[in-house]
């Protein structure tokens, strides 16, 4: 172990190496474009070659498979530091390989495993999640995306890197067997993505709608288990998406600290004030609790303990906090924060998506009200 700390958790050299090694992209790559790749609304497909280059796309994949090797920790250290530097550089990363490679290699045969992981690992191709219709958001098992012989017919909405994935694990139901897991390869026949939605924040991240007409799809799981096949993806996504809010969160302290020490008003800097000094302190005690948090989720995931219901407070907390602490870091820069000039009002717009997708604050609540009052709290 070395003596470097994250969030009260001591690192292996490999955690740290990872961790800094993120960090270098997000300074150098990642933070000089984002606020060009936000008003343009472009997927930076260039940096995600790269990230594909230096190991970025399968660090908790296994070696034997193409990837880094390394434990869900390191994967959730990558995440935090890469949204750091800008969310829609995250989200593609923490998709990609949470919801989208981590499936095929938790469900599928060992030659789905052997034929379809190593591209995505590798970052030779990006993979996605299908889940979400127009009709089936917070309730999923509501979808109507159909199976039959083996062809998929139906719509999926707001799927991200939609636009640009290869591999797609869609959700469909057999009307014999029940809701299905399902590998969908781009280029299909019946297969189109058919629009790029326009969004409020994570405008670097692709966010797309996608039809199938009769598409061919192979099995992933057993038939009629999709639904536990995509809770058990969601159970750990999450993980991912509190350590992207964190990320988030982290990004908007800096801001603010920094701007506190140089803004001067009433001849001093305004850091010297008790009132901004009040809010930076709870800024970075929230922060931190919300990284324990995540962490402590992370490390129950690599142990393989059941983490249900610790991956729902990591994502409930470190979302409030991050769409919360966004809000006072523009109340830190004043008008400027007001401003594109800074980065603070982009955070702002990234930290919302953070309490909606993959799983709403609401039903977060609701998974650790069940556990905590178990049939009482039973939908009737």
């Amino acid at each position: 172990m070395s003596g470097d700390f994250a969030g009260g958790v001591a690192l292996t050299d490999e955690q740290r190496s990872i961790r800094d090694l993120a960090r270098t992209i997000a300074v150098d790559r990642i933070i000089p474009q984002a606020s060009e790749w936000d008003r343009e609304h472009r997927f930076p497909a260039e940096l995600i070659g790269e990230l594909a280059e230096l190991g970025m796309l399968g660090i908790c994949i296994p070696a034997e498979h193409g990837g880094g090797g390394a434990d869900y920790f390191a994967y959730v250290l990558a995440i935090e530091e890469l949204s750091r530097g800008d969310a829609g550089v995250g989200a593609t990363v923490a998709v990609h390989t949470g919801a989208g490679t981590l499936p095929l290699l938790a469900h599928g045969t060992s030659e789905q495993v052997r034929r379809l992981v190593p591209p995505l690992a590798e970052g030779r191709e990006l993979a996605a999640f299908a889940l979400t219709e127009a009709e089936a958001g917070s309730d999923a098992s509501a979808l109507r995306t159909r199976v039959e012989d083996g062809a998929i017919t139906g719509a999926k909405q707001w799927i991200t890197n939609g636009s640009h994935a290869t591999c797609f694990c869609v959700f469909a139901r057999d009307l014999q067997r029940g809701i299905g897991a399902f590998v969908v390869r781009a280029g299909a026949p019946g297969f189109a993505v058919v629009r790029e939605e326009e969004k409020m924040g994570l405008n670097s991240s692709s966010t797309a709608d996608l039809v199938f007409e009769a598409t061919p799809a192979e099995a992933l799981g057993q038939p009629g288990q999709g639904m536990r096949i995509a809770l058990s993806t969601l159970d750990g996504g999450r993980i991912g998406i509190a350590a992207q809010a964190v990320g988030i969160a982290q990004a908007a302290l800096d801001v603010a600290s920094a701007y506190a020490r140089e803004r001067r008003a009433f001849g001093a800097p305004i850091g010297r004030m008790q009132a901004i000094q009040q809010k930076l302190a709870d800024m970075q005690t929230e922060i931190e609790a919300a990284r324990a948090l995540t962490y402590r989720a992370a490390r129950l995931k690599d142990a393989g303990q059941v983490h249900t219901v610790e991956g729902a407070q990591a994502k409930l907390f470190a979302s409030a906090v991050a769409r919360r602490q966004t809000g006072e870091a523009i109340q830190v820069l004043g008008g400027y924060g007001y401003t594109k000039e800074f980065p603070a009002e982009r955070y702002y717009r990234d930290a919302k998506v953070t309490e909606i997708y993959e799983g709403t604050s609401e039903i977060q609540r609701l998974v650790i009200a069940r556990d905590l009052l178990g049939e009482l709290a039973a939908p009737t």
